[in-house]
């Protein structure tokens, strides 16, 4: 299912090269920045003119003239940042949309192999790397490397000048790199930690219902408010040390700016800098270190980015492929299953050893065993949902891995044993959200005999569904879940316990499907228990602890559970020593 590499041999991920492609914004921003910090100097050169020229010349036309010039630098130094940000929030943006979608895509394929990290976490990585993108955060590392065009000026004014803004310099950034030691650690554990919190929390509302008619509140409260109390300790230690850092910084600037007055002022007394220059060199020293105090007040953000930015190249590098697989032909609906193992995502022990038989287009199939025997996990492997730790899986002679989802997903139905409804209408939701057509939808819910029922309600097939709960019972649910997996013309069907929430009316109504199902020859796999629905199928398949104890004709697996053949519950086929039973696959 994943598509790991090793790193350093991997090709760029889609993250690297949504940010290549922006490398002219980026280059675009620097350029600009460049010409913003050169007008930056402005109010230096203005304010030495003013008081040089200016007032020594007591001529009020100067005045008028350079303050002139002054209005129409600023003027442009404005324009030009803001196309500054608008470059930026267009590269924000461009990488939300080009990477928008095969984040969703990932998402999905994680957690379907890690089903304990199934978040959305990975979209607000996204936003968080676009937020800061946007943001002020990248403007101090523009603006920085910018600093020897002031330090230049100041050495040009006096010596003494340069040196003690190259000194300044120096203890800003050594500031920021111990806020970066100081708290980058602590930052990513906080926002692990509060990503945690989040999911307990998503968890614990997902089953709200529950947890009210139980009284289990206070106890998850109790769990949910230890995981989010670690990530405000992480968070509150590092936004201190943060804290005493970045007022420190503030602190020193201001410092440092009036100090060069007093520096400044000393030269003036011994004549070897104008009054005007005093005022300059002032200005210069602020301007020249504040994209240093704004790079150590933007570290939470850029913190934040780093790690929404690892976590989207982790899952880029692990769940992500553009290699698109050969359209294959309609398939007819005919699987083969051999020497079949696989080991549920996360657990350790297969839940499946050795499974293997076949079955042919519009074979109706039913899967038996007692609990945790590995029914739902066929079910899901059949699909290729759940990878397979060895043996294959074929679909009309095609490995069920190499069919392209998005080709495949028409020709198969798939009812699991939790129903699983989005948010929309019922006819969107038995048209599987794709093209809306009507005749189609109708069809599908006729043949899951849920048509009557959906007229009946307020709004028809408009009908919105919730999530979770809503106007609908368990058993219009899943009726509903069955239209959804009969829809259009499926060639393989899987239905996990269709009948477990069902009453007679429905019951009658899955048979009826059922039939119409084996009419038009579609290959039907179904996980169940009752007697009226097994009496339709063509064959049957025992499972026991992960391993089949009797493949067959339905009549001939029957007559050997009645009479002993075959024994379910120690996980091994028993088989007398007579009429033994053919299996198409091996214990």
């Amino acid at each position: 299912m994943s598509n790991k590499a090793n790193p350093e041999q991997a090709e760029p991920t889609e993250l690297e090269r949504a940010l290549k492609e922006c490398k002219r914004g980026f280059l675009s921003v620097g350029l600009f920045s460049l010409f913003i910090n050169i007008l930056m100097l402005v109010p230096a050169i203005y304010m030495l003119q003013v008081y040089d020229r200016a007032l020594g010349s007591r001529s009020v036309d100067t005045l008028i003239m350079l303050t002139l010039v002054v209005v129409g630098l600023f003027v442009t130094m404005a324009l030009l940042q803001m196309v500054r940000s608008a470059i930026l929030v267009r590269v924000g943006n461009n990488i939300d949309k080009k990477l928008g979608e095969k984040i969703f895509s990932s998402m999905f394929k994680q957690a379907i192999d890690k089903p304990e990290r199934q978040s959305a976490q990975p979209l607000t990585d996204l936003t968080t790397l676009r937020q800061f993108l946007t943001g002020q955060g990248p403007i101090a590392f523009f603006d920085g490397p910018w600093l020897p065009i002031f330090i230049a000026v100041l050495f040009m004014f006096h010596p003494w000048f340069g040196v003690f803004a190259i000194v300044a310099a120096l203890i800003l950034l050594a500031l920021a790199y111990a806020n970066e030691k100081m708290t980058g650690k602590m930052l990513a554990e906080a926002g692990q930690a509060s990503i945690q919190s989040t999911q307990y929390a998503s968890s614990c509302l997902r089953n709200a219902e529950v947890v009210h008619a139980m009284g289990m509140e206070n106890n998850l409260k109790s769990r949910w408010g230890n995981r989010h109390l670690d990530f405000l300790l992480n968070q509150g230690d590092a936004s201190d040390r943060a804290g005493i850092l970045t007022n420190a910084s503030k602190t020193l600037r201001m410092m440092f700016q009036s100090l060069m007055l007093g520096l400044g002022a000393y030269l003036a007394i011994e004549q070897e800098i104008t009054p005007g220059m005093v005022i300059a060199g002032s200005i210069l020293m602020g301007r020249a270190l504040a994209p240093l105090d704004l790079m150590i007040g933007s570290w939470k953000g850029f913190s934040g980015a780093r790690s929404a930015y690892e976590r989207l190249q982790e899952l880029f590098r692990s769940y992500y492929s553009e290699r698109q697989s050969m359209p294959l032909p309609s398939p007819e609906g005919s699987v083969s299953i051999n020497s079949l193992v696989v080991v549920p995502p996360g657990a350790q022990a297969p839940s499946l050893r050795g499974v293997g038989f076949e079955l042919q287009k519009g074979d109706m199939l039913a899967i038996v065993g007692p609990s945790a025997a590995g029914k739902s996990s066929l079910a899901r492997a059949m699909l290729g949902v759940w990878p397979v730790a060895n043996g294959t899986v074929r679909l009309d002679g095609a490995d069920i891995h190499q069919w392209d989802k998005n080709q495949l997903g028409p020709h198969i139905g798939y009812l699991p044993q939790d129903i699983e409804l989005f948010e929309g209408t019922i006819s969107e939701n038995i048209c599987r959200f794709g093209e809306l057509d009507p005749a189609k939808v109708v069809e599908a819910a006729k043949l899951a005999g849920v048509h009557q029922l959906i007229l009946r309600l307020p709004n028809g097939y408009d009908t919105q569904i919730a999530v979770v709960g809503g106007v609908l019972s368990g058993g219009q649910r899943q009726r509903i879940g069955l239209a959804r997996a009969v829809y259009g013309e499926p060639s393989l069907v899987v239905l996990d316990e269709p009948n477990s929430n069902l009453d007679d009316q429905g019951e009658q109504a899955l048979l009826v499907a059922l039939e119409e199902l084996k009419r038009r020859e579609v290959t039907v796999a179904l996980i169940t228990h009752r007697k009226p629905i097994l009496r339709l199928v063509d064959k049957m398949l025992v499972l026991s602890d992960g391993q089949v104890a009797g493949f067959g004709e339905r009549d001939d697996v029957m007559r050997a559970l009645q009479d002993g053949q075959i024994a379910i519950g120690q996980g091994k086929a028993k088989e007398a020593k007579s009429g033994q039973t053919k299996q198409g696959g091996g214990a």
